[in-house]
């Protein structure tokens, strides 16, 4: 066997006035399932049709439309007299915007002819690899991605060449260390020595009962895609297809659609986030970057753990990236230990599923909470808005002493425009703030409803209640969570008549009214109310959305404090001062130096708020 390294040629013009604009999922005739890799294979006949007539530009065409991320072609002139001294592989490049690599097995006609292979990357590496060919000297290109290898070929008709071929094809992706596949116009039927070969360490991915040869009423089955196993790769087959197209060349096109196994150490996209604490429940929250099946081992004692899942009337909820598990009947007052368990599915189907590697998260713990248990630490956040720099700071001042509970009060998301804005921001708070074992909740700000993602934030997200809105007890202490919607009325221009926060607003007046009657409320110690957007000395000319709703009810409301953000100004309204029946506290901004972060403590009896900016430094410290 002889491998040669040789300088590639790679043409990339995706901005050149010949590129396609890919067309829309689904708009698609070959439409393609997330996470799958679409490889395909075309021996195009060195561009000359069933109609005699050398037509580059509709193989490209073809390919446009399939999408595919790989395409090894096999036949390819490059500069021949018989094609019109053209580069094929530089001419389809131009047309699909895919990047060109060429291999030439043979020099012929003027020019050069063999393999070439389009790919949606640019290679890592390209090697050519030199086959039996006593009559046509045959050659395998091997092109290497970030994610596997590719190996595209066009055998001998002789069938002792092509059997040494295949060995000497599998000794070559023996030596690899990623995923490959081997794809091409083999001259060989499924039944034949080659083949036959070949199943012992490859899988046929292709549809080995769809022949591929003559263009024109095929009748045998010479061209393929198969996968290496040997290593234990393992290829979830999505869709196998070999296209009707007769006259372009004299074989037909096929595809696959694979999903390849990934790494055990890339399934894990966020460590877990606890959600929805309480004395007897907790939810436990984390991202993957594949479709997998999740649950959660948990206990007192991490030796005997017990499983638990999401089920939805009857069924798992699986093939999911969000996973979402909630803990109930726990124990008040108990530390349990706990992890995530996330196994990848690469193929879920009605009757068939396959799986990938099952990882588990390290173990952690976090205790419920008690009626017995009244001291705690929560740290607030607001009008963060993104600034995870000025987020690092604040936190910086209060992470050393441990602290229950971290609330997000508003525009700490903000603007959610696509999915990477929740994930930038959950890659970003969860690790600081120690989300494995230590709860958060989100209230909403007025800039989380806005940007086409934000209806999707709360998939990511837990909801005390199924709500925007709650209360709960942290002890002997009671939290009241409001959600104030948009900071403009609902007939202002910009919200194109979508919005109807005025009546969220009053379901939240009614909540309140009811909140203020409960037995918790009435045997709570003390008492703190949450909201993004100030209610109390607001100017009298400005629009404020929740005061006039709000306001009455909360007139006698024996709240100790009141915690707001929104203004982006550092703020603090005494009692009476401005008609509040409780001191209000707004916190700053999220630049220097009017970021602050707020730290409620309580010991026994006594209360305390702490502001802190980003500096260091202590604004205010009061006793509540």
């Amino acid at each position: 066997m002889k491998i040669t390294v040789f300088v590639l040629f790679l043409s990339l013009t995706l901005f050149s006035s010949g590129a396609q604009t890919t067309p829309q999922k689904e708009d698609r005739r070959f439409p393609q399932k997330e996470n799958t890799h679409r490889i395909m294979s075309y021996n195009i006949h060195h561009g000359r049709g069933m109609d005699d007539k050398m037509d580059i530009e509709r193989i490209g065409k073809l390919i446009i439309e399939l999408q595919p991320e790989v395409v090894g072609l096999q036949e390819v002139d490059s500069m021949v007299n018989r094609s019109g001294n053209i580069d094929i592989m530089q001419q389809l490049s131009a047309q699909t915007g895919m990047h060109a690599t060429f291999g030439y097995s043979i020099l012929h006609d003027g020019g050069k002819y063999g393999n070439g292979m389009l790919t949606r990357d640019i290679p890592l590496t390209v090697t050519k690899i030199e086959l039996p060919g006593s009559r046509e000297a045959r050659t395998a290109l091997v092109v290497e991605l970030e994610k596997y290898v590719v190996i595209n070929t066009h055998l001998s008709l002789i069938a002792e060449e092509r059997i040494e071929s295949v060995k000497i094809i599998t000794d070559a992706a023996k030596k690899l260390d990623k995923p490959v596949f081997l794809l091409g116009d083999l001259n060989a039927t499924p039944d034949s020595p080659p083949l036959e070969i070949l199943k012992k360490e490859w899988q046929i991915l292709s549809n080995p009962k769809h022949p591929t040869s003559p263009s024109i009423n095929p009748r045998r089955t010479i061209d393929y895609v198969l996968g290496y196993v040997a290593k234990g790769q393992t290829y979830a087959k999505h869709n196998a297809q070999v296209i009707d197209e007769e006259v372009a060349s004299d074989h037909r096109p096929l595809f696959v659609d694979v999903r390849l196994k990934t790494a055990a150490s890339e399934v894990m996209r966020t460590i877990p986030y606890l959600q929805n604490p309480g004395k007897d429940e907790m939810t436990v929250m984390w991202l993957t970057n594949v479709p997998a099946q999740s649950w959660v081992e948990y206990g007192t004692d991490p030796a005997k753990m017990q499983k638990a899942r999401t089920m939805l009337e009857g069924v798992m909820v699986a093939n999911n990236k969000i996973h979402r598990v909630h803990l109930e009947n726990l124990q008040p007052g108990t530390k349990y230990y706990y992890r995530a368990v996330s196994q990848e599915i690469t193929r879920y189907s009605s009757y068939y599923k396959e799986f990938g590697d099952t990882v588990r998260s390290d173990i952690k713990s976090f205790t419920t909470w008690s009626d017995r248990k009244r001291d705690f630490r929560v740290i607030v956040y607001n009008d963060l808005h993104s600034n995870m720099r000025m987020f690092e700071k604040l936190h910086a001042t209060v992470e050393d002493n441990p602290y229950d509970l971290v609330i997000f009060n508003g525009d700490c998301f903000d603007d959610v425009e696509t999915e990477a804005d929740i994930l930038n921001r959950l890659l970003a708070y969860t690790p600081r703030i120690k989300s494995d074992e230590v709860p958060s909740i989100f209230i909403r700000g007025n800039h989380e409803t806005r940007g086409e993602y934000s209806l999707q934030l709360w998939n990511y997200l837990g909801r005390m209640g199924g709500r925007s809105y709650s209360a709960f007890s942290l002890g002997d202490t009671r939290f009241v969570l409001l959600d104030c919607g948009e900071d403009k009325p609902d007939d202002h221009w910009v919200y194109y008549d979508m919005n109807d926060f005025t009546q969220h607003r009053l379901n939240q007046a009614t909540f309140l009214q009811e909140e203020l009657q409960s037995d918790a409320f009435a045997r709570a110690g003390k008492r703190i109310l949450i909201h993004h957007i100030p209610i109390y000395g607001t100017n009298p000319e400005s629009f404020s959305p929740c005061s006039d709703l709000w306001i009455p009810v909360l007139k006698k409301a024996p709240f100790n404090v009141s915690l707001n953000g929104h203004t982006h100004r550092f703020r603090v309204i005494e009692k009476d001062e401005a008609g509040n029946h409780f001191p209000v506290i707004i916190g700053g901004s999220n630049r220097e130096p009017d970021g602050t972060v707020m730290v409620l403590e309580k010991k026994g009896e006594q209360l305390t708020l702490q502001v802190i900016n980003a500096a260091g430094e202590t604004l205010l410290e009061k006793e509540l």
